[in-house]
């Protein structure tokens, strides 16, 4: 036991792979882990152990590394569970913020899509980053267009091209010395973005899966990607299906930033809904274009259950 006791030590999960976990030291080597045997009795809120979790490492006599214990969480990105499951699935855990990416063009932008990575964002309390990539492939007024609702939103909004590295310098810095997840549909780039901020990083993604050389993928799962610059950023495939979960409709339009400063202003407060009550300032801006209408059908859309 004192063998285990002096070979103990904080460190962060990195991914899952079935039953074991892919785990950085604080002097940055990557170990395989198990869970300890009582930690799966434990109930906790959401997944046991996911990507970004702090633990207690300890190494057993065989050599072997043990998850002796997790920390409280001081952030997550929850949604709800897909293919129909209940409750919610923890995606990632520690994150300082949601790092968006859409395409310009190529595949084209799924607006409500984006929208609702944003509500998720909110609802989670974190903040979020619109990256908008490949942009040398539209012209600078059909990208003013379409990104002028969110910057009105008060959303940051950040431009890039793999092609010719717009704004690679500028996701670098907002990336650096933070714990990001990055989502997105597929196609956007963001591999190459990822690359292009840390050239040589798909080469180091297969070095840390070496790790792990059981087991395979079989649930949907982020992976946390150590960054030369500090800090981390959570790759997080498979959300094509993304459910919302835990999000009251009552509380929907808290989530629509540019509703906020009108509420107060429609006949009925706080308690409208922005669907259909009369002296609604919310519809109203949307009639005068002062607030971005495709962005209210979005809203709309998702008070309906869309």
């Amino acid at each position: 036991m004192s063998d285990v006791r002096r070979s103990r030590a904080t460190a962060t999960v990195l991914r899952t792979i079935g039953g074991t976990y892919e785990v950085e030291t604080p002097d940055g080597e990557v170990v395989a882990a198990t869970l300890r045997g009582r930690l799966k009795l434990e109930q906790r809120t959401g997944d046991r152990v996911v990507a970004g979790d702090r633990v207690e490492l300890a190494r057993q006599s065989d050599g072997s590394w043990t998850i002796e214990s997790v920390a409280p969480r001081t952030s997550m990105l929850a949604r709800r569970a897909p293919r129909g499951g209940r409750g919610a699935r923890v995606i990632i855990a520690n994150v300082d913020q949601v790092v968006v990416v859409f395409a310009a063009a190529q595949p084209e932008p799924r607006l409500r899509m984006l929208d609702r990575f944003l509500v998720l964002a909110s609802a989670n309390a974190l903040p979020a980053i619109i990256v908008v990539n490949k942009v040398d492939l539209v012209e600078r007024a059909e990208l003013t267009a379409r990104c002028g609702p969110y910057a009105a939103a008060g959303c940051p909004l950040c431009c890039t091209s793999v092609t010719d590295g717009a704004g690679i310098d500028e996701l670098r810095e907002r990336l650096c010395g933070r714990e990001s997840v990055l989502t997105g549909p597929s196609g956007v780039g963001k591999s190459s973005l990822l690359n292009a901020v840390q050239p040589g990083l798909g080469l180091r993604i297969g070095e840390v899966s070496k790790a792990v050389n059981k087991g395979r993928h079989t649930t949907v799962a982020a992976q946390l990607i150590p960054l030369e610059c500090g800090g981390y950023v959570a790759d997080t495939p498979g959300l094509r299906e993304l459910g919302l979960w835990g999000i009251d409709k009552d509380e929907l339009r808290e989530h629509f930033p540019e509703f906020l400063p009108l509420r107060d202003s429609c006949r009925f407060g706080n308690r409208c809904t922005h669907t259909h009550e009369p002296d609604c300032a919310v519809r109203a801006a949307v009639e005068a274009g002062e607030v971005d209408r495709e962005r209210y059908d979005s809203y709309v859309a998702l008070m309906q259950g869309e």
